[in-house]
C-alpha cells in the first residue's frame, strides 16, 4: 500500500498533465480566442483601398504538368496588369518547367531559374532582391486563386500590418479527406487569432509581405513559418484574410501527406529555435502564450498521447475506479476507429468520415513524432520534391 500510493499519484499527475496539455492545443486554446474575441471589440485600422505593385512569386520545380494552369489563372487575376510582376522561380528544374514559363514571356511572366537545388525558402530571398514591388505574394504552383485574391490581400494591409495570409481551401473530393477536414479547422483557429491579436504563421500557398518588411531566411527555415515571426519580432503584425482564397488538391495519397507533414514539422522545429525569445512569456506575453498553445504542444501531441495511454492503462491495473476503464474504452474505441479508416485506405473496409478522421490524426500525429525525432537527431529537410499533379 506505502508503495503502490505514491506511483498512483504520479501516475496519475502524468495522465492529468498529459490530457490538459493536449485538451489545451486542440480545444481550450481556440476557445480561449472565441471567447476573447466574443468580449472585445477593438479599434479596427481602415483597410487601404490603394493598389500597391505587386509581385507574384510562384515557387516552382519540376511542375510541367501543372505550370502552365497557374500562369493562366494568375494572368486572370482581377489586379491592374500595370501594378502586377509575375515571377516563377525554378529551383533547378529539370523538366519542362523553364521552357513553358518563356513561353509566357511576352506576358509580363518572368522566369528565375536558380541553379544549385537550394530550396524553396533560398529562392525566395534571392527572388525578392531582383524584383521592385512594393508587396511581394507568395505562392506554390498548385495553388490556384480566385480572381480576387490578390486584391483582398492587399486591402487587408494597414499601416501596423507587414503580412497578410489568405485561405487555403481544398477541392471537394480531394484525395486525403482528413487534411481538408483539418485545414477547416486550422482556418477557423486563424480568424480567431487574427482577429484577437496575430497570427503566428503564414501559408506558403498565399500570403504577402510588404517589401520593406521582409527579411531574408536561413535556407533550412520553412519561410512561410519564420517570415511572420520575424515580422512579429519587429513590432508588426500578421493579419489573415479569409476572403482571399487559394485552391489547391490534397495530396494524391495518405503516404505523400506523411511526407509532406514529415517534412514540415522537422523544420518547423529547426526554424523555432531561433526564434527563442518569442517563446518567452515575459517579453512576448500575447505571441508566446500562442506559439506554445498553437505550435509547441500541437507538435508534441504524440508524446502526450504515449503518455495519456501508458498511464491510463497502468491506473486501470492498479486501481478500481470505473472512471479509468471508462477513459481507457474511450481511448480504445478511438484507436479501433483509426485502424479502420486504415484499412479502408487500403480498400479492405468502406470509406468512412468518422474513421478516416481519427487515421488521419494518428498519421498527423507520427508524422510530428518522427519530426521530433529528426530535429532531436539534428537533421533538417531543405529541398520538397513534387508531388505527383495527375
Amino acid at each position: 500500500m506505502s508503495i503502490e500510493m505514491p506511483v498512483v499519484s504520479a501516475l496519475l499527475v502524468l495522465f492529468s498533465v498529459g490530457g490538459f496539455a493536449l485538451l489545451h492545443a486542440f480545444l481550450i486554446y481556440p476557445l480561449t480566442l472565441f471567447s476573447i474575441k466574443k468580449v472585445t471589440s477593438g479599434t479596427q485600422c481602415t483597410p487601404t483601398t490603394d493598389l500597391p505593385s505587386v509581385g507574384l512569386v510562384i515557387a516552382a520545380y519540376n511542375e510541367e504538368d501543372i505550370i502552365s494552369q497557374k500562369i493562366e489563372n494568375s494572368l486572370k487575376l482581377e489586379y491592374p496588369a500595370d501594378q502586377l510582376n509575375i515571377i516563377v522561380f525554378s529551383d533547378a528544374s529539370n523538366d519542362a518547367t523553364d521552357e513553358i514559363v518563356r513561353s509566357y514571356e511576352d506576358q509580363n511572366v518572368t522566369l528565375e531559374r536558380i541553379e544549385g537545388r537550394v530550396g524553396k525558402t533560398e529562392c525566395q530571398n534571392r527572388v525578392a532582391e531582383l524584383i521592385d514591388e512594393e508587396i511581394l505574394v507568395f505562392s506554390d504552383a498548385n495553388s490556384m486563386y480566385e480572381s480576387d485574391a490578390v486584391t483582398e490581400l492587399i486591402r487587408s494591409f494597414t499601416p501596423r500590418v507587414g503580412c497578410v495570409v489568405g485561405e487555403l481551401r481544398y477541392r471537394d473530393g480531394s484525395n486525403v479527406e482528413g487534411e481538408s477536414v483539418y485545414w477547416q479547422y486550422e482556418s477557423w483557429i486563424k480568424r480567431m487569432e487574427s482577429g484577437v491579436n496575430s497570427l503566428i504563421t503564414g501559408n506558403g500557398s498565399i500570403y504577402a509581405v510588404r517589401a520593406e518588411s521582409y527579411y531574408p531566411q536561413p535556407a533550412d527555415a520553412i519561410s512561410d513559418f519564420t517570415e511572420p515571426l520575424s515580422i512579429l519580432r519587429n513590432g508588426e503584425t500578421v493579419k489573415y484574410a479569409p476572403t482571399a482564397v487559394a485552391w489547391e488538391d490534397t495530396e494524391a495519397n495518405v503516404q505523400d501527406e506523411l511526407s509532406r507533414r514529415i517534412r514540415i514539422i522537422t523544420r518547423s522545429w529547426n526554424s523555432i529555435v531561433r526564434y527563442s525569445d518569442l517563446l518567452n512569456p515575459f517579453l512576448h506575453p500575447g505571441i508566446a502564450y500562442q506559439l506554445w498553445s498553437h505550435k509547441i504542444l500541437r507538435w508534441l501531441s504524440p508524446v502526450f498521447l504515449v503518455i495519456i495511454a501508458v498511464s491510463n492503462i497502468a491506473l486501470v491495473a492498479l486501481t478500481d475506479s470505473i472512471l479509468y476503464t471508462i477513459l481507457l474504452i474511450g481511448q480504445a474505441a478511438f484507436y479501433s476507429l483509426a485502424i479502420a479508416g486504415y484499412l479502408s485506405e487500403k480498400d479492405y473496409l468502406k470509406h468512412r468520415t468518422i474513421t478516416h478522421v481519427p487515421f488521419y490524426f494518428l498519421q498527423a500525429n507520427y508524422a510530428m513524432l518522427y519530426g521530433l525525432v529528426n530535429f532531436l537527431q539534428g537533421s533538417n529537410i531543405v529541398v520538397w520534391d513534387t508531388s505527383d499533379r495527375e
